[in-house]
């Protein structure tokens, strides 16, 4: 079972032993049409794809950010309509990062599903591959997928304001204030540290390994992050990522505050921090 990174070349073994399930990702947030037009333009064979605003997200449930995290419920009728089963080897790529791909391997670990990894240098690692790519838009029979929220993993806005070890996954800048693309006030959340997503990943795009992303880990944050630690970006997407180096790095899983920046600074009333400091 693969549980939290695949390589290009070993996913291409479980396509050709039809052993494993492949989710296409990508997604632009200046484009919202674009993730889907590259899928349709070419993808990884018998790969389906998912809409981070269509289908990794929905109306708000237990959060007001901009990328609401769906119900259970309706989080299982979108992976059965992908083809998930329960014992499914799910695997996610996007061509950012991993940053969106992710978010849906949080999704059905939230669920209770395990068997999901992310490709390790994305799309990007399987065209420089040369590996196999097909047109158009694949149709799957509907999967048999059932799960249940595990709420442990989340962490709501009410619960984030009794205090929490709180991991801002943003860009520094974004962190720091000093600019703010797509929400109405920079900053962050009081008493957060900074660990851009990006430092997970080495020169080719490809993550770390578990030592030196303990030590990525260790540089930006000044200790080691714990289960107790609370990963947020803007709208819960690329807080995923973090998560996912966590857990790669062989350290206990962390929560998720899913709606995140977008979330907090939505009411003028709660404080806004600048700069590095808390």
């Amino acid at each position: 079972m693969f549980s939290t990174l695949i390589t290009a070349a070993e996913l291409i073994g479980l396509i050709d032993a039809g052993s494993a399930r492949v989710v296409d990702c990508r997604f632009d947030l200046r484009d919202t049409a674009a993730g889907f037009e590259a899928y349709r333009q070419g993808h990884i064979p018998g790969a389906v794809y998912a809409h981070l605003g269509h289908d990794l997200s929905s109306e708000p449930v237990t959060d007001q950010g901009r990328h609401p995290l769906p119900s259970a419920p309706a989080m299982c009728t979108t992976f059965r309509r992908l083809g998930l089963s329960n014992d499914t080897q799910v695997v996610a790529y996007d061509d950012a990062h991993g940053m969106v791909a992710a978010r849906l391997w949080w999704m059905l670990r939230y669920l209770g599903h395990d068997a999901v990894a992310v490709l390790d240098g994305g799309w990007q690692a399987w065209c420089a591959g040369e590996l196999p790519q097909v047109p158009g838009v694949e149709s799957v029979p509907p999967g048999q997928f059932t799960g249940e929220a595990a709420p442990g993993r989340l962490v709501t806005l009410d619960e984030l304001e009794t205090g929490a070890a709180l991991i801002d996954a943003r860009e520094p800048r974004r962190y720091r204030g000093e600019t703010e693309p797509l929400d109405p006030r920079p900053g962050h959340i009081p008493g957060a540290s900074n660990h851009w997503f990006m430092e997970n990943l080495d020169a080719d795009g490809r993550f770390r390994s578990q030592s030196e992303l303990r030590q990525a880990f260790e540089a930006t944050l000044g200790t080691l992050p714990t289960g107790g630690s609370v990963h947020y970006c803007g709208s819960g997407v690329s807080a995923c990522h973090n998560v996912l180096a966590q857990v790669h790095a062989g350290l206990d899983e962390p929560r998720l505050y899913c709606g995140s920046w977008s979330e907090w600074c939505a009411d003028p009333a709660r404080p806004a921090a600048l700069g590095d400091g808390e």
